[in-house]
């Protein structure tokens, strides 16, 4: 076979239960799959049925000043979302409940290694996704313990992935809003085996590579460069991998994941995949199951009308972004990434005030490139110095030999 042909994987998922495993992947339109479900049932009574099974399953949390939420929720109704919104997707590297192969329950602690900023603008005609770097040294604020006993006090420097091991979701959740200046009132958390059931249950994503990539620390093996349709544990592979892809950091890893999310936007748009209910079905509930969300979020009422406006924005106007950030900088920033203020102002400046923006045409960022002649797209004024890129550019991720 040609190295320029594409190919699809067949090869199963190889075994890694004796590698030491942190960093799981998942995707950002897991949200959808779930919000989408009583929108595409083909009866009432259906719906009925299929809402009462996925709300029965639902775990949800509360967030840091949440009260009167479900009461709002009640009284929003179907169709009522109105305005912007910001919702945070969290991967967590907990063992807890997880099969061996992620190397047992005694390993390693929860951690939020994936970290995912969606906001959708006022007018609900652009999205933007800002993935931070789970080595990001950030301030943690004071967060709710857990167990409701109070408050855990504040902490000036740490890696944005303690987070979740200091105060849940909450503290997760109340860490970005400090760090990006947006309000988040809506979050869910997934673990490994729920990025990997929904990978199966959407039916598979064709990724691009440039050369083979062979990462025993993830298990994943790809042996020459091409497109690929993973799923499973393979599409979980490449969403942990960063020792195979980029420069072997965490922000060469974010921009290869967009690789796949630009992708999987592509597939629910092009093949229709929110319209068979089958697989809406499969999705909804595999999230159910393998999520745990914000009480703010645990509606059905609501994520149907957040579906219904993300349902239709124009794939040039999602932007897949990376929290600006640099590696190689000493201090309390040695061996972590250093956020670049001076571009992270500016970036949610734009964000907040929703106005337009696209970024560089070549702004993929290491783990990345630009798959054939794709210029930049979307309206409005250029960022430069953004990385990441639209879900309308088709890119390939970059191999690294470490």
């Amino acid at each position: 076979m040609n190295d320029s042909t594409s190919e699809r994987q067949t090869e199963p998922t190889p075994r890694h239960a004796k590698v030491s495993v942190r960093r799981p992947w998942g995707t950002l339109f897991r949200v959808i799959g779930l919000s989408l479900v009583v929108l595409l049932v083909s009866s009432v009574s259906t719906a009925a049925i299929v809402a009462w099974k996925i709300t029965s399953s639902i775990q949800s949390v509360s967030l840091a000043g949440d009260a009167g939420t479900e009461e709002e929720i009640k009284l929003s109704g179907i169709g009522a979302m109105k305005g912007a919104f910001n919702v945070m997707v969290v991967g967590s590297d907990t063992r807890q409940g997880q099969k061996a192969a992620f190397g047992g329950e005694g390993v390693g602690s929860s951690l939020n290694d994936v970290n995912i900023i969606v906001h959708v603008s006022a007018d609900h005609t652009r999205a933007t996704a800002v993935s931070i770097p789970r080595d990001m040294v950030v301030p943690i604020p004071s967060c709710p313990r857990t167990d409701g006993s109070g408050m855990n006090s504040g902490m000036a420097a740490q890696p944005m992935n303690v987070a979740l091991s200091y105060g849940g979701l909450a503290c997760a959740v109340l860490t970005a809003e400090k760090l990006t200046g947006l309000k988040i009132k809506y979050a869910g958390l997934i673990t490994f085996q729920g990025v990997a059931m929904l990978a199966n249950a959407i039916g598979g994503v064709d990724v691009c590579v440039n050369d083979a990539i062979d990462d025993p620390y993830t298990g994943l093996h790809f042996p020459r460069k091409g497109t690929y349709n993973i799923s499973g544990f393979q599409a979980l592979a490449f969403l942990r991998s960063r020792h195979g892809v980029g420069d072997g950091s965490d922000l060469g890893r974010i921009s290869s994941q967009q690789v796949y999310m630009s992708s999987l936007v592509r597939k629910i748009q092009d093949e229709g995949v929110l319209l068979d209910p089958t697989k809406v079905y499969g999705l909804a509930s595999v999230a159910a199951n393998a999520m745990t969300l914000s009480n703010s979020l645990a509606s059905l009422d609501t994520m149907v009308a957040m579906a219904l406006v993300l349902k239709d924005i124009p794939r040039e106007d999602i932007n897949f972004i990376q929290y600006p950030g640099t590696t190689g900088v000493g201090g309390v920033y040695s061996g972590k990434v250093a956020p670049l203020t001076d571009l992270a102002n500016t970036l949610f400046d734009t964000i907040r005030h929703d106005r337009p923006f696209r970024l560089d045409k070549d702004a993929t960022g290491v783990g990345s490139e630009i798959k054939g002649k794709t210029s930049a797209t979307g309206s409005g004024k250029i960022l430069h110095g953004i990385k990441g890129q639209s879900a309308a550019q088709s890119t390939c991720s970059v191999s690294y030999a470490f």
